[in-house]
């Protein structure tokens, strides 16, 4: 049962605090298509932000009927840690900083700089794979659904955000697995509804808990997905 913890975001309360609640992320898709059956037949599309949130979109495309796109965003990682981000670029080019990582980490100008070129290039480089070239999306009025595989610092949600609004979206709507409490509730009011069956809190949070099977998404993946659109 789909249940409201604010005015706009809302989740399923038996999965609260709960881990293993996925099969994979094509199940967590499923999931999130009975939670967003309302916009099943309408304008709305969904965009998923690659790789993890490749698999969970497209199932969720699939059972609500739309349209389905790629959401290049890639987060501008640490030359010694590249799990770690201090940043993200969007498919539109836009940038965000995470300045208080900046300030703790002592970054210097040049690493950032350089950070943002490489990342750039990367994005430049999905966008013309998964979306063969295509940098704009005819989104102007309509309803975008923004969906990755789950919410960690959510960073890179942020970015893909603002470069939707960019765009022009209507509406914009989240729609994960799973997400932290105090991660997810950084959205509300950036947007017009979230969606997260699976919230949870506590000191120690992972993505991949959520997931019975979990493992990286290739490229290969993702295009062997997209070319079913």
């Amino acid at each position: 049962m789909v249940a409201p913890l604010s005015d706009d975001l809302f989740d399923i309360p038996e999965l609260r605090n709960r881990t293993a609640v996925f099969r994979n992320r094509e199940h967590a898709g499923e999931v999130l298509g009975e939670m967003l059956s309302s916009f099943k037949g309408t304008d709305a599309i969904v965009f998923a932000i690659p790789a993890g949130g490749i698999p969970v979109g497209a199932v969720l495309a699939h059972k609500l009927q739309i349209p389905f796109e790629v959401a290049v965003v890639s987060k501008i990682t640490l030359s010694w840690n590249t799990e770690a981000g201090y940043g993200a670029v969007a498919f539109d080019g836009t940038i965000k900083l995470n300045e208080g990582m900046i300030g703790r980490l002592g970054l210097l100008e040049e690493n950032i700089s350089e950070g943002i070129k490489k990342t750039r290039v990367k994005v430049k480089n999905r966008v013309e794979k998964f979306r063969k070239g295509k940098s704009t999306f005819n989104i102007q009025g309509k309803t975008a659904i923004l969906v990755d595989d789950g919410i960690a610092s959510g960073f890179t949600m942020f970015v893909a955000i603002d470069a939707l609004k960019n765009s022009g979206a209507g509406q914009l709507i989240i729609a994960v697995p799973t997400a932290h409490l105090e991660n997810i509730k950084q959205f509300i009011g950036e947007v017009n509804a979230i969606y997260c069956p699976n919230i949870r809190s506590g000191w120690s949070f992972a993505v991949a808990d959520a997931y019975e099977f979990w493992s990286d998404v290739s490229e290969e993946e993702v295009m062997d997905i997209l070319k079913l659109f």
